[in-house]
């Protein structure tokens, strides 16, 4: 308990220091009119309204890079590089995670087909037989 009103009576005054020095110490530095600066805007009744112009702003000026032809050859030979290693299509992983799904499903259509002309031909024989007969 102790220690908590300590605490509490440190920090009342570091805050009456602080609000003491802003009164005390500093004077009014705020300007009675505000400066307006005009940006993007071209005034047009120079006498009536006080403003500073502001100078528009300009880009430093850097020098070209030099290149050398040899570092030009390496970068290009990296780059044909990178493309053979790179996949041809964006789904080449999904591809190989259904391959084994996919040949199941292929070797049962193939089942399938298989049993439906069996079928057909099954009837093709029977009515060739009830005609013959």
């Amino acid at each position: 308990m102790e220690s908590a009103e300590a605490r509490r009576a440190r920090l009342k005054a570091l805050r009456d220091a602080a609000a003491g020095a802003e009164d005390v110490g500093t004077p009014s530095t705020a300007p009675d009119e505000p400066v307006l600066k005009f940006r993007n805007y071209a005034v047009k009744d120079q006498k009536n309204i006080k403003h500073d112009t502001v100078e528009a702003a300009q880009a430093p000026e850097f020098a070209a890079p030099v290149v050398e032809p040899s570092v030009v050859q390496e970068v290009q030979g990296e780059g044909e590089a990178i493309i053979n290693v790179a996949p041809k299509k964006a789904n080449w992983d999904l591809r190989r995670d259904v391959a084994k799904k996919l040949e199941k499903l292929e070797r049962r259509t193939q089942r399938a087909l298989v049993a439906i002309m069996q079928e057909q031909q099954k009837h093709m024989l029977e009515k060739e037989e009830g005609q013959a007969a």
